[in-house]
C-alpha cells in the first residue's frame, strides 16, 4: 500500500461525499423547511439520469443533457408538490411515508414503461473523459474532479442564496415559524414549491453526473436514497452545512473503509479471511458510524440551529 493509493482513495471519497450531497441537500432542506418525510427523492434523481441519458442520445451533447436533468427533474418535483405532497403538509409522518413510497412504485413503473427494463449510458464529454496528472505522482479522471468542483460550487451557491438573499431569508423564516411567515404575507404555497423544485433539481443532477459513472437503470436511486438518510442524521436534521459535512465523512469512511480495513486485517488474519471480513464489515462502517454519531450528539454534528 502506497501513498499514491491512499491519495486515490481519498480523492474517491470525496468524489462519492460530494454526490451525496447533491442528493441529501435537497432532502435536508425539504425536511427543514416542509417537514416532509419525502422516500420519493430517489424518483428524482433517478428521472434526472434518465433525462440526461435522452436527451444527450437525441441531441449528442452531455452538456445539454446536463441542464434537461435538473430542469426535468425541478419541474416534475414542483408538479409532485402541488398534486400531492401539498395535501401531506398536515398529515403525520407515517401519510407521508405511505403517499411518498407510493409515488415511488408509480415513477419506478412509468418509468420501466417508457424506457424497458434495460440499462442505458451516458458516454463522458470528450474534454472530461482522460485523465489528468496531479502534483506529478497521480493520473486521475478529470470528470470525477469535475464532480468535486460542481459538489463544491453548489455548496457555496447555496450557502450564499440561503444565507445573503431575500428568499433564502423566507425559506429559514419558514423553517423556523411557517405559521408567522404566512401571517406576514408571504405566499408559503409558492416558497414551498419553490424548495420542493430546487431539491428535487439538485437530485436531478446528483443522478445525471453518477449516471456518467454507472448504468442507468430503474431503481437507481434507492441505495443512494438510503446513504443520503445517513447523511441527514449524522449532519443534523434541516441543517445543509450538516449535509455537507456528513456527505464528506459517509464518502470517506465508506471509501477508506473499503479499502484500508482488509490490509489492517491482513496483520492479524490470513489474506482469504482478511479479505472477506473486510469486506462484511466495511459496507457497514457508516451505519456504525451513524450509531456512534447518534450517541454522542442525537442531533447530528451540525444542527440546524447552529
Amino acid at each position: 500500500m502506497s501513498f499514491i493509493l491512499i491519495f486515490e482513495q481519498i480523492l474517491n471519497g470525496l468524489q462519492l461525499g460530494m454526490m451525496l450531497f447533491l442528493m441529501s441537500a435537497g432532502l435536508t432542506l425539504i425536511f427543514g423547511v416542509m417537514g416532509l418525510i419525502n422516500l420519493a427523492h430517489g424518483v428524482l434523481y433517478m428521472i434526472g439520469a434518465f433525462a440526461c441519458a435522452l436527451i444527450s442520445a437525441l441531441t449528442g451533447s452531455f452538456w445539454l443533457g446536463l441542464i434537461a436533468s435538473i430542469l426535468v427533474a425541478a419541474l416534475i418535483g414542483a408538479m409532485i408538490e402541488v398534486s400531492v405532497i401539498r395535501r401531506l403538509y398536515l398529515r403525520d409522518h407515517l401519510d407521508q411515508v405511505l403517499a411518498t413510497y407510493a409515488l415511488i412504485l408509480i415513477f419506478s413503473e412509468a418509468t420501466r414503461w417508457l424506457f424497458g427494463s434495460f440499462a442505458l449510458y451516458l458516454d463522458v464529454p470528450d474534454i472530461l473523459s482522460h485523465s489528468i496528472n496531479l502534483f506529478g505522482v497521480l493520473d486521475y479522471s478529470r470528470y470525477r474532479l469535475f464532480i468535486i468542483g460542481v459538489g463544491c460550487v453548489v455548496a457555496i451557491g447555496l450557502y450564499l442564496l440561503i444565507a445573503k438573499t431575500r428568499l433564502g431569508m423566507r425559506i429559514r423564516a419558514g423553517a423556523t415559524d411557517r405559521e408567522m411567515i404566512a401571517a406576514l404575507g408571504v405566499d408559503i404555497r409558492t416558497l414551498y414549491t419553490l424548495v420542493f423544485a430546487l431539491g428535487a433539481g439538485l437530485a436531478g443532477l446528483a443522478g445525471a453526473l453518477l449516471g456518467a459513472l454507472q448504468s442507468v437503470e430503474v431503481g437507481m436511486g434507492d441505495s443512494v436514497l438510503i446513504l443520503a438518510f445517513v447523511v441527514i442524521v449524522i449532519g443534523g436534521i434541516g441543517s445543509i452545512k450538516g449535509a455537507f459535512v456528513g456527505a464528506l465523512l459517509v464518502g470517506l469512511v465508506d471509501t477508506m473503509g473499503r479499502f484500508l480495513l482488509p490490509y489492517a486485517l491482513e496483520l492479524v488474519l490470513p489474506a482469504e479471511s482478511a479479505a472477506t471480513i473486510g469486506a462484511s464489515v466495511s459496507s457497514i462502517a457508516i451505519y456504525i458510524l451513524m450509531a456512534i454519531v447518534l450517541v454522542l450528539k442525537p442531533k447530528g454534528l451540525v444542527p440546524a440551529n447552529a
